[in-house]
């Protein structure tokens, strides 16, 4: 019964601390300070301790007990509902919405961390049963990194090169090369758009790239994550400095225009390459046979 609690605390230990190694603030500044850490550590806590918990009881044969830690595993699926539903009431106090993919994509994403809790302890448990605790602890860890490292999804530097580009001027509409992406009525906001605005290109490397950038909700996430890291010039009722995002439809080509607060181009690019891909909008044509002869 000691090694069993000995084996228990250090899964649940490491399972912990797998856990609050992944939860920290970005600059999407979520979850937030001190609510949400208090919500997630806890969950995780819970996770650790059902994952340190498999060994013991299947040791011991009680298969009764493992149905129960199903069965509150399965719990942790409302904690996608509870961050779905927390996000989408706050959606409208932001000036540059996430949309409703990006919602889904961190609701997911918090879901899917409490696994990777669960998993690691689960690893750390096995480890220490075959090779004991100094073992364990390492073992553990490399599972809680490799796991961690798995989780990462590719950013939009990964699918496309991102370029730059001036904004052009035909009468009342701007753009970017011959793709208009807005019509400004207001000569002040036309010489605000020629004084400070950006525009960029995000190209797509292949068909796939092509079909991901597409999709609306990548769109709206590239622009809200555009508007945190860099800072946007616009507030409600100025809906002529609202950042735009228009595809070419001609070569998939991302055309984005934005008056940011922080105008320092090498920052810019680096900042729309970080952008997270998200899951629910990649798309892999290529991977088809069809689409592989289409793109040919």
């Amino acid at each position: 019964m000691f090694e069993y609690s000995r084996m228990f605390i250090i899964s649940l230990l490491l399972g912990f601390l797998a856990r609050a190694f992944m939860l920290r603030i970005d600059y999407r500044q979520f979850p937030s300070y001190p609510h949400s850490y208090a919500i997630h550590l806890t969950l995780g806590a819970i996770a650790a301790a059902l994952g340190a918990l498999v060994i013991p009881v299947l040791l011991e044969k009680e298969f009764i007990a493992v149905t129960f830690i199903t069965i509150a595993a399965q719990q942790f699926r409302e904690v996608r509902s509870m961050e779905r539903e927390s996000l989408a009431k706050i959606e409208k106090t932001e000036l540059i919405p996430r949309g409703e993919a990006y919602i889904e994509g961190i609701a997911k994403l918090f879901e899917a961390r409490n696994y990777l809790a669960l998993i690691s302890s689960f690893a750390t448990s096995l480890f220490y049963y075959y090779f004991g605790w100094p073992v364990a602890i390492i073992g553990g860890s490399i599972s809680a990194y490799i796991l961690h490292w798995f989780m990462k999804g590719p950013t939009v530097g990964d699918i496309a090169e991102v370029q730059l580009a001036d904004i052009t001027f035909k009468g009342k509409n701007i753009g970017i090369d011959e793709v208009i992406m807005m019509n400004v009525g207001e000569e002040e906001a036309l010489e605000v758009w020629a004084k400070e605005g950006i525009g960029i290109k995000i190209i797509p490397k292949d068909e796939d790239a092509r079909a991901t950038l597409a999709n609306l909700g990548q769109r709206q996430a590239i622009l809200h994550d555009l508007a945190i890291l860099m800072g946007v010039k616009l507030d409600q009722g100025l809906q002529h400095f609202s950042p735009l995002a228009r595809l070419d439809i001609d070569n998939g080509t991302l055309n984005i225009i934005f008056i940011p607060q922080e105008p320092d181009e090498l920052f810019i690019k680096e900042a729309v390459e970080r952008i997270p891909v998200l899951e629910s909008s990649q798309r892999k044509p290529l991977k088809d046979r069809i689409g592989r002869k289409a793109a040919d």
